[in-house]
């Protein structure tokens, strides 16, 4: 197969590639000396689309660019930043799949579980309909719709919605590991709100699984089946760091650091990937503490 992968160079792109081979493999990024020095030589790298008049040369497009949601405070010029990063390269990516005669038979495009908002701990798999209306929920509800309109009788398209990527290699974890590692690490807020989380393994192999059943199509919750609140997600990290778990971090401490986008963690969503298991799909790590097991000693 030819895949084309956008954000390649990101945490879940540049561990999917090896998962991929023997495919022919071409990364889009606008910085292609840093996304060799991660990927290595042997990737093609496209550093712009618009010498392309369709993507026809690709068989899947694998669509996960956009800047950090969690990298700075979320200003007004933030939002727009996170806004655009996505919504931009979805819709030149969607314009090229239309524009083919033989365009991708898949498109894989990354949102979030913030798409349903925060939630109480009611249980959410893809059917949920009744999303709150916030930052995060515009963000990807905007961003599924733009990827949606590849869907054809040629391309089927597949949605992410991703929750906390668990792993030693990097992303939003790693913002939280120092703490744990000193022994100051706790609950944040009342520690009551859910996380739904993901191994990176999962999150590998469920996208490899999609790709493989051609029956699969439409929203898929990328998060384990056993989502857990923030306590109890708590207390194991720390379990696996063999560091206590006694401090609780206040709300309002929080918000003075991060401000509107400390509601990613103070409030939560029970989501489980329903439709992921139905297609056939077998977790890896269903279990917060079997996740966790990568950073045992």
């Amino acid at each position: 197969m030819k895949i084309l992968i956008t954000g390649g160079s990101g945490l879940i792109g540049s561990n999917l590639i090896p998962i991929l081979r023997p495919s022919n493999i071409a990364v889009y990024t606008r910085n292609v000396a840093m996304a060799e020095q991660i990927l290595g030589h042997k990737i093609h790298f496209l550093s712009t689309l618009s010498h392309l008049s369709n993507l026809d040369d690709y068989d899947v497009v694998i669509n996960l660019a956009g800047e950090p949601i969690a990298a700075k405070k979320w200003t007004d010029e933030q939002k727009q930043k996170i806004e655009h990063s996505r919504w931009s390269i979805t819709e030149k990516i969607v314009a090229l799949i239309n524009a083919g005669d033989n365009p991708p038979k898949l498109l894989i495009s990354g949102s979030a579980i913030g798409f349903y908002g925060r939630q109480q701990d009611q249980i959410i798999d893809e059917n949920f309909s009744s999303a709150h209306d916030e930052f995060s929920h515009q963000l990807c509800e905007r961003w599924e719709f733009l990827a949606m309109q590849a869907q054809s009788d040629k391309t089927r398209v597949c949605i992410l919605r991703t929750g906390v990527v668990i792993t030693k290699r990097g992303g939003a974890l790693q913002k939280m590991l120092l703490p744990f590692k000193l022994g100051l690490g706790g609950p944040i807020g009342d520690g009551k709100q859910y996380m739904s989380w993901i191994h990176l393994e999962d999150m590998l192999q469920g996208i490899a699984h999609l790709i493989a059943n051609k029956s699969c199509e439409g929203v898929y919750n990328f998060t384990s089946p056993n989502p857990v609140t923030n306590q109890e997600f708590s207390r194991e990290l720390a379990s696996a760091l063999s560091r206590p778990c006694l401090f609780r971090v206040p709300s309002f401490v929080l918000r003075m650091m991060m401000g509107e986008m400390a509601d990613l963690v103070l409030y939560g969503q029970r989501v489980v990937p329903k439709r992921l298991q139905e297609s056939g799909y077998k977790f890896i790590y269903p279990n917060i503490a079997q996740a966790f097991d990568c950073f045992r000693k």
